[in-house]
This record gives structure tokens, sequence and C-alpha cells, in this order.
């Protein structure tokens, strides 16, 4: 069963940052697939596996409680080869936003973000985050990256962004304030990364509308080469999310990934998954985004998303979540 990948370029920089604190190579490729044969050997992309170990070695040797954050703002989403391309070919910012999208799966198939204009600001939302790395190193290498790109892209080196940071505040806090400015918020449900809305309409001088088109056919192959790959319980979760407030049952999304109820079962338990749990997961996802950002009564969400029972959904969402669904609306 392939796992999922994470761009080999994310790896090597990260080699180079630690390397150049003077930390040697066979240290942080230890527990590694790279071990043996070093780097002569990566391809495009490595296993989240690897990189999640290189990312634990790379704290240990460095000791840098920031480690993500400095990640992040050494990474050019405009980089990556065709999509970075296809960025750099859109009218103004709201394309380069609608083609993140759609491809971002490209730069970490096992993120989910949803992205939402609340007033005056642009906001996405972290339903899951990447996999394997540590939530918090994940977040700040997203908002360190996002930033990067964003400055890069408008020219802006003074831009900052809104963060709600999904976890509480960590020691080297000062370090979001220095890099991200003042409004950053520790302990929220949801990690979200915002900008201002009229940044939207920001012109980018490299436009180019017939280069953008085929940049996006070759984003288009390459995705769906790589959504091949994806394990079983990925593919449920992206139709589950596409599907919101119909919830296929088991049979029906084994039938919807041509998969027989027996096989999809099977190759569930292989990767130690289940239907139900997967369930669980979307429907929390959707049930806290309605209740952060909608004044939809208990009874309405709750039926939204499976349940003829308010009471009921109030139980299993604290289950879900281990908070409860108007501590949630309320931000506590």
């Amino acid at each position: 069963m392939a796992k999922t990948t994470t761009p080999a370029q994310y790896a090597l920089i990260l080699i180079d940052m630690v390397e150049s604190q003077g930390c040697d190579r066979n240290s942080l490729l230890a527990g590694t697939s790279l071990t043996g044969t070093g780097l002569a050997t990566i391809g495009a992309r490595v296993s989240d596996r690897d990189f999640a170990s290189l990312v634990a070695n790379a704290q240990r040797l460095t000791g840098d409680p920031a480690l993500g954050i400095n990640l992040g703002l050494r990474l050019n989403l405009s980089a990556h080869a065709v999509l970075g391309q296809a960025f750099m070919t859109c009218r103004d910012l709201s394309q380069v936003i609608d083609l993140f999208l759609k491809y971002y799966h490209l730069l970490a198939p096992a993120l989910h973000l949803e992205y939402e204009i609340v007033d005056d600001l642009c906001l996405l939302t972290t339903a899951s985050s990447l996999a394997e790395t540590p939530l918090d190193f994940g977040f700040e290498l997203m908002c360190g990256a996002m930033l990067n790109t964003l400055r890069g892209l408008l020219n802006r080196d003074d831009l900052q962004l809104h963060l709600e940071v999904p976890y509480a505040e960590p020691a080297h806090a000062a370090r979001y304030y220095e890099v991200f400015g003042p409004d950053v918020r520790f302990d929220c449900i949801t990690g979200r990364i915002g900008f201002r809305r009229d940044l939207l309409q920001t012109p980018l001088p490299s436009s180019n509308p017939a280069l953008r088109n085929l940049y996006e056919g070759e984003c288009a192959r390459l995705l769906a080469d790589l959504e091949e790959e994806h394990s079983v319980a990925e593919q449920t979760l992206r139709l589950m999310r596409k599907l919101e407030g119909q919830y296929p049952s088991m049979p029906q999304i084994a039938k919807l990934l041509n998969l027989s109820s027996r096989t999809y079962r099977r190759r569930l338990e292989s990767e130690h998954r289940s239907y139900q749990e997967l369930l669980d997961q979307v429907r929390a996802e959707h049930a806290t985004r309605y209740l952060q950002n909608t004044r939809l009564p208990l009874s309405s969400i709750a039926y939204l998303v499976g349940f003829n029972d308010a009471s009921n959904f109030r139980r299993a969402y604290e289950k879900w979540t281990g908070r409860s669904p108007a501590a949630v609306r309320h931000g506590g």
C-alpha cells in the first residue's frame, strides 16, 4: 500500500539548514530509508514517515524549538515546478488562491484545507494537518511557507498574517509575533491562517493566461497520478468531504471506489482504520465549521451531520473532539 509523501525539496532544505549549523548528516538521516544510500537515491518525493524522522532528528540535533517556522520561511510554494509556474502566470492573487485550493495536495497529500472569506479576511482552515509530523511543527511549517510565498508573489516584505493556532502558547511564542505580526491567537479549536481580503486583487506582473492553462493541465495530470497512490482511508476522507451532508454508507463508499465491501473493509483494516472512524472524523470537521462560522441552532447542525437528536450529537461531538459544542462556538 502506497503511503502519502512529501516533496523532496522540503527534506533537502531541512537537511541543508541542519548541516549549516554543524550537525552530522548521518545522525540526521538515522532511522530513515536514506540511511544506507544517503541523498544519492532521493527522488522527487519522500515518504511522510521518512520526513517525520528527519524532523524529529533535526529538532533533537539543533534544539531549535521554532524549527517549523524557520523551515517554512525557507520554502516558497511558487518554486514548486509546474504548480509554481502556474502561480506566476495568474492574473492576480485571487487566481493564485483558486489554483492553490485545487492543487495543494501536490505539496502535501495528507493536508485538508477549508477556505472562506469572513469580513475583511481570507481564511484557510486546517481541517487535517500534515501526516506523521507533530501538530505544532506542521502548522508552523505551513504558516511560514504561506507567509514567504505571499511576500514573494506580492513583493511585500512587510506582509503579516492573522493566525489562530490550534495548541497552547509555546515557550518560543515571541518568534510567532516576530515573524507573523501581532495578530496571533493560541489555543484555538482549529488552525487558521488569514490575510487581508483586499490583497486578492493585487495584479501579478508575469500574468500569462495561455501559459496558465498549459501549466494547470499539467498540474491536473500530476494530481491524478498522485491520487492513484493514496490509501483507501485518504480516498474515503476526500469523498466524504466532497459529499458534505450526505455521508454515504460503507457499501456506497466501497462502490464509489470500485471495490467490493469485503475488499474495502480489508483494505481499511490493513491501514489500521475503520469506516466509522473516518465518518466521525469528517462529521467532526463539518460540525466544527458550522459551530465556528454560522449561527445555526445546535439542532440544525446535528441534522446536517447526520443526527436526529441534538443531545446525541452533543455527546458524540464531545467524544470526537474532547470539547463541547458550546465551548467551540464561544471560543472556549
